[in-house]
Parts: structure tokens; sequence; C-alpha cells
């Protein structure tokens, strides 16, 4: 876990899931200028989030790819179960409690968990005490009682 310089930004799923909360996430990201890598470990969660976020509103889409196919380097937003990150992406989202690697390619690190499963709530209080002890940034964000996020540390 290198780069002490990227930020790495929790977020606690309390009540949406994350077919709710990555799309909007991944938006603000892409209109910040920014390109996204979403890493899972679970090949079954890729094939499902590259037909989502072709589909999630009837009005729009997020242009994306997945890191196996031709032109990877390419994609805005590129889906993957790999470690390295062929389109650059500034913004790393670690899902399924999926492996950060090497941080140094990204300026922000997200982990994104369900607060509703106790493993994953264990997984992320280790990785948020690593990314500490490693001199990581850390800020810890969960869901407002309305809607939105609320920075909590």
């Amino acid at each position: 876990m290198s780069n002490p310089a990227c930020d790495v930004w929790f977020y606690h799923l309390e009540r949406s899931s994350l077919d709710q909360v990555l799309p909007d996430l991944l938006d603000k990201t892409l209109k910040k200028g920014w390109r996204a890598v979403v890493r899972t470990g679970d090949a079954g969660r890729i094939e499902h989030l590259d037909g989502w976020l072709w589909s999630f509103r009837d009005e729009s889409f997020l242009p994306h790819g997945l890191a196996s196919e031709p032109f990877a380097e390419h994609q805005p937003v590129l889906l993957t179960t790999a470690m390295d990150t062929p389109n650059a992406a500034q913004a790393l989202f670690l899902i399924d409690g999926a492996e950060p690697g090497d941080l140094s390619p990204h300026e922000r690190c997200i982990v994104l968990f369900d607060g509703r499963d106790e493993s994953a709530l264990a997984g992320a209080r280790t990785r948020w005490k690593a990314f500490k002890a490693g001199g990581h940034p850390v800020s810890y964000w969960r869901q407002g009682e309305q809607r939105g996020w609320e920075k909590i540390a």
C-alpha cells in the first residue's frame, strides 16, 4: 500500500445497495474529469455490473468496458478482477472485499462495503487500520438520514 498521497474513502452502505450507489459515485468521478476502475474479486459481479451500468437509468448510461476486452486502456470506467489499471484511472473503487494492491497510480481509493454484513464490516475496519497505519489520509462516509452522504471521520 504505497503512495500515502492517495486518499482512501470508506462508504458504509446502510440503506442502499451497491447497485443503487455505485452509478452515482462513478458519475461524479467522470464529471470530475477522472477515470475509474472498479475492482472486485467476483467475476460474476463484473458480468452483472456490465449490464447494469448500461441500463440503470432509462435516460442515461455510464460508458465503461471490461479489462478483458480490447482497448481497455481507453475506457473511462473499467470493470476488473485484476490488480492492474490499464486505463490510468485516478479513482479506484473496491467492492466485494477486493484487494487494493498498489495505490500509487491513484488519487483516490473508494472502499464500498455493506454495513449490514458483519464480515464486510469487519473487513472494512481492518482495512481502515491498515490504510491509516500506512500513512494514507482516510475518510469515513455513511448514508445520511434523508439522502446523500455524511462525512463522519
